[in-house]
Formats: structure tokens, C-alpha cells, sequence
């Protein structure tokens, strides 16, 4: 039996596309053949590195209206929620972003990412408080005052720091991000299905 290609579905919780991505690309990659590999990972120290200390989308108001209703006409597209714009956006996404490093390779990973990504972007609640986490964390079942320590202590500390190096390192500027085994970037929830496709050996005419 062929093995499975593997994606990798970088996300940061701050980032309005990649609470698109999350709440599709599951289903989307069960249809492809494909499995995911969740990446949580913080853009602020990317984004600082650029010289930018906010969101692009704040920098830039243009840009930022019309994301806003983008977001709006996709999420309605694919069956989510009406979009609820975050006070102050983008949120603090550290203590989320810490549990869900400690929260890799566990089953709870992907119920809890989308748990974060729907308080923020469909029920207009805060993500940014420990205590907003701890309550995810309750709602699903789990312990969230003792997993929030966990996350909280410095060797999940590392491992975070280490994601963020890592994703530099990989050449991901942005979120979603999406790479395939062959180290193929691709950036944004509308490359969602190319990177799927590219993962299956499917390439464009005439690229290599």
C-alpha cells in the first residue's frame, strides 16, 4: 500500500484565514488523500522582524476593509458562521498558541484549535486571557488549569520559541501557511487545495 503524503498546515490564532483553514482543511484533505500535520505557530516575532508591529491588515486600511468582507463572503461560502471582528484585533494569542504546542500529537489538538479559532472569529469572545483558555480547554472535557501550567512552563516555552525559528527557517512569512514533503510553500487558505493537490504529484502544465 502507497504511503499517505503529508501536508503541514501552519496557523497562527490571530489570523482571520487561518480560521477559514482550519474549520476546512480536514475534510478537504480526507477527500484529497491526505493527511495533516497541525502547525500552530506565533507571527508576531516574524512579523516584528519585517519592521511591522501589527497586523498587515491594520497597517494597511484598504486592505484591512476589504479583508474584513472577503472573510465575511467566505465564511458564508463554506457554511460557518456570520464573522465576529475581534476587540482589539489582532488578539493576544500567546496562551492559546502555548497550549496548543503542548497539544501536539495529542487527540485533543485539532477540537481545540477549532474551539480558539470559533471563540474569536464567530462568537466575538476573547482568547487573549489564560482564563479564556482554561475555559476551552474545560469545555472540552480537559483539564485546563493544569494543562495551561504545562504549557506555561519553560520547556513548552522552548519548544514554542523553537516553531517560530523553525518556521522562519522554512521561509513561512504568513498564516496559513502550507507545506508539502517536498518543502513546496503555500501561502493562504484560497491555496489550500493546490497545496493538496500538489502533495498527490499533481503539478501544473509545463512546471516542474
Amino acid at each position: 500500500m502507497a504511503r499517505q503524503p503529508t501536508i503541514e498546515f501552519w496557523y497562527e490564532f490571530a489570523s482571520t484565514y487561518s480560521y477559514l483553514a482550519a474549520m476546512r482543511i480536514e475534510a478537504a484533505a480526507a477527500e484529497a488523500g491526505v493527511a495533516v500535520r497541525w502547525r500552530p505557530f506565533l507571527l508576531g516575532p516574524i512579523f516584528a522582524a519585517q519592521g511591522w508591529t501589527t497586523s498587515p491588515f491594520n497597517l494597511f486600511p484598504a486592505k484591512g476593509r476589504n479583508m474584513w468582507r472577503d472573510l465575511a463572503r467566505e465564511a458564508a461560502r463554506h457554511g460557518l458562521p456570520p464573522v465576529t471582528r475581534p476587540d482589539p484585533f489582532p488578539q493576544n494569542s500567546l496562551s492559546a498558541t502555548r497550549a496548543a504546542i503542548l497539544g501536539q500529537g495529542e487527540d485533543w489538538l485539532i477540537p481545540f484549535t477549532q474551539a480558539v479559532f470559533r471563540a474569536s472569529f464567530a462568537e466575538g469572545r476573547s482568547i487573549a486571557e489564560p482564563a479564556s483558555v482554561i475555559a476551552i480547554l474545560d469545555s472540552l472535557g480537559l483539564d485546563g488549569t493544569q494543562l495551561l501550567k504545562a504549557a506555561s512552563a519553560e520547556a513548552n516555552k522552548t519548544r514554542l520559541r523553537v516553531a517560530g525559528e523553525e518556521a522562519r527557517s522554512r521561509g513561512i512569512y504568513g498564516a496559513p501557511s502550507f507545506l508539502t514533503e517536498d518543502g513546496e510553500l503555500f501561502w493562504g487558505n484560497d491555496r489550500l487545495e493546490q497545496a493538496l493537490a500538489w502533495a498527490v504529484g499533481e503539478r501544473p502544465p509545463g512546471l516542474l
